[in-house]
C-alpha cells in the first residue's frame, strides 16, 4: 500500500511557486457546519462587591482618565522608559513574549497565556482595549488582577508618575501609566514570562520598552491609517519595531508586501522567521459543538484532535500562531526537533475564553458579540459566524466608533445581516448614530436599517426582529463594531 501524501506538505507544494522567497500562504482548512454549544463561563470581572474598593477603583479610573487618551499620541518611547528607569526597571525581570498585528492580537496572546500556565509556568498578560473592566487590561495567572491589586499598584508608583510628569515634556498619557503598572505588577508577583500585546503599532508604542525574546506578529491590515500609514508596508515597519536583536519572529500570514517589510527587519537584527504556512500552520479544521476541532503543525511537529471552544477560521490560525510562539519561547525548531506534550496542549486549548470575539451570551434567540472594528475583522466575523451558526436570519446591531473605515465594516457584514439595528455607545469616539443610519441606508438599503440611539433600545428592537421568525426558526442577532459597543451590550445583557 503507497503512503499517505501528507496534506500539510501538499499545501506547501502547491502554493510555494506563488512566492517562495516570500511564503505568504494561507494553510489548509476544510470546514462542516454545526449549531454552536452553550456559553462558557464569563471571564470578565464585575465591579468590586466592596463598595470602599469600588469607590478607590473609581478614583483611580478618574485619574487615569484625566490623562491623554489611547487615540491621542506623540511618538516616542521617551516617557515609559523614564518611568521604567526611576522604577528600577521592572520589564527586564522576566521574558516576554511581545505581540503586534492589526486583528487577532488579544486572542493570541489568550491562547499564549493559557499554553505557558499549561506547563506550569507564572503568567503576566497585558492586552488592550478592555472589554468591561479596566483590570482586565493586567492579568496574573490567566485572572484579571484584582481590584485591590490594581488600586494598589497604581498608588504605589503614583510618586514615581508624577516625578516622571514633571521632567517631561508631555505628562505620561493612559496607556503609558497602564503599561508601567503592568509591568511592575508583572515583577512584583514576580511572573515567570510576560505576554505583551502593542497597544498600537510597535516601535513608539509604550510597551516596547520590553526585550521580547518572542516577536508574534498578527495579520497585519489597513486600521489606524492616519497615525501608522496608508499601505500594509507602511504599517509593517511600524509594527516590525517589536523584533528584537536575535529574536524569534512567529509570522501569521500576510500581505506580500507587509511580509517583505517583516523579513528584511528580521535580517537586519539576525531573528529568526518562522512563517504561517511554511514552518507552521492550520492542517485540517472542522467545526465542532462549541467551537471547532483542529489540527496544527508546529515547529516541532503535528498536533492532532485539538478541540478550540471559539468559532472561525480566523480563530484556528490564531491557534497556530499562539502554538509556535509558545514552542519558540520553548526552544522547539532551534534547540530541539519535537512537539511538546500533546495532552497538555489539548488541555490548554479546550480552556480557552476570547470574551467579546464570537461570543455568545443568550439563547432564544441567540445573540453573539463580536468586538469586530475593521473592515478585515468584519469579514472574518461574518465569514465566523455564517460558517458555525446556520441562522436562517441574522439581524445586526452595530455601534462604530467615527474614526474608523465603517463603510467598509458595514459592507462586510451587508451579506449576512437581513437588516441591522444601528446605535452609538457612550464613548465620545462613537459615531452619531444619523452619520451611522446615513452610511448604512447607502450599504443597506432604506427598508433594512433600523435606527435607535439608545443602545439598550437598539438591543431590544434587534431581538424583537429576529423572535418574529418564532423561537424555533434559527434568527439570531450580531452586537458589534466597537469594543465599547460589545463591551456595554454585554453589561446590558447580563454577563457580568
Amino acid at each position: 500500500m503507497s503512503e499517505q501524501p501528507d496534506p500539510f506538505e501538499e499545501i506547501v507544494d502547491a502554493e510555494t511557486n506563488r512566492d517562495p522567497d516570500l511564503a505568504v500562504i494561507e494553510a489548509g482548512s476544510r470546514t462542516l457546519r454545526a449549531q454552536a454549544g452553550s456559553p462558557q463561563g464569563d471571564p470578565v470581572p464585575a465591579r468590586p462587591a466592596d463598595p470602599e474598593v469600588d469607590k478607590a477603583l473609581r478614583a483611580v479610573e478618574q485619574e487615569l482618565a484625566g490623562r491623554w487618551g489611547e487615540t491621542k499620541l506623540e511618538p516616542s518611547v521617551a516617557r515609559i522608559a523614564a518611568l521604567m528607569d526611576v522604577l528600577g526597571d521592572p520589564q527586564h525581570a522576566y521574558p516576554s513574549i511581545h505581540i503586534t498585528g492589526t486583528n487577532g492580537k488579544t486572542s493570541t496572546a489568550r491562547m499564549i497565556e493559557a499554553l505557558l500556565a499549561a506547563f506550569d509556568l507564572r503568567t503576566g498578560r497585558y492586552t488592550s482595549p478592555h472589554v468591561q473592566s479596566i483590570t482586565e487590561r493586567i492579568s496574573l495567572d490567566g485572572v484579571p488582577i484584582e481590584a485591590e491589586r490594581f488600586i494598589e499598584t497604581y498608588n504605589d508608583i503614583k510618586p514615581y508618575i508624577e516625578m516622571v510628569d514633571s521632567a517631561q515634556e508631555y505628562r505620561l498619557s493612559f496607556f503609558e501609566v497602564l503599561t508601567g503598572m503592568a509591568y511592575a505588577a508583572f515583577a512584583d508577583a514576580p511572573v515567570d514570562v510576560a505576554v505583551v500585546e502593542v497597544g498600537m503599532g510597535g516601535s513608539w508604542d509604550a510597551t516596547n520598552v520590553i526585550d521580547g525574546s518572542v516577536a508574534v506578529v498578527t495579520p497585519i491590515d489597513l486600521d489606524h491609517t492616519d497615525r501608522l500609514g496608508n499601505t500594509h508596508a507602511e504599517i509593517a515597519a511600524e509594527k516590525a519595531g517589536v523584533i528584537k536583536q536575535g529574536a524569534t519572529v512567529i509570522l501569521a500570514q500576510q500581505p506580500v508586501d507587509a511580509a517583505q517589510v517583516m523579513l528584511k527587519k528580521a535580517v537586519e537584527v539576525d531573528a529568526t522567521v518562522a512563517r504561517e504556512g511554511m514552518e507552521f500552520g492550520v492542517v485540517a479544521r472542522e467545526v465542532a459543538v462549541g467551537g471547532q476541532q483542529v489540527t496544527l503543525r508546529g515547529l516541532g511537529g503535528e498536533y492532532e484532535e485539538i478541540f478550540l471552544p471559539l468559532y472561525g477560521a480566523h480563530q484556528a490560525h490564531n491557534a497556530a500562531v499562539a502554538l509556535a510562539a509558545v514552542e519558540a519561547f520553548f526552544g522547539v525548531g532551534a534547540e530541539q526537533s519535537r512537539t511538546l506534550d500533546m495532552d497538555t496542549i489539548r488541555k490548554a486549548f479546550a480552556s480557552v475564553a476570547s470574551p467579546g470575539r464570537l461570543e455568545v451570551v443568550r439563547r432564544s434567540p441567540t445573540v453573539v458579540l463580536d468586538a469586530a472594528h475593521n473592515p478585515s475583522g468584519a469579514r472574518a466575523s461574518a465569514e465566523g459566524i455564517s460558517e458555525s451558526f446556520g441562522f436562517s436570519r441574522l439581524i445586526g446591531v452595530v455601534g462604530a466608533s467615527g474614526d474608523k473605515d465603517v463603510r467598509g465594516l458595514l459592507e462586510a457584514f451587508e451579506p449576512i445581516f437581513a437588516e441591522v439595528v444601528v446605535t452609538q455607545n457612550s464613548s465620545h469616539r462613537s459615531m452619531d448614530v444619523d452619520e451611522l443610519a446615513a452610511l448604512a441606508v447607502e450599504v443597506f438599503g432604506d427598508e433594512r436599517v433600523v435606527v435607535e440611539a439608545r443602545l439598550d433600545d437598539a438591543l431590544e428592537a434587534a431581538i424583537t426582529l429576529a423572535e418574529e421568525e418564532s423561537e424555533f426558526a434559527g434568527a439570531g442577532v450580531l452586537v458589534t463594531g466597537s469594543v465599547i459597543t460589545v463591551g456595554e451590550a454585554r453589561l446590558l445583557l447580563g454577563r457580568a
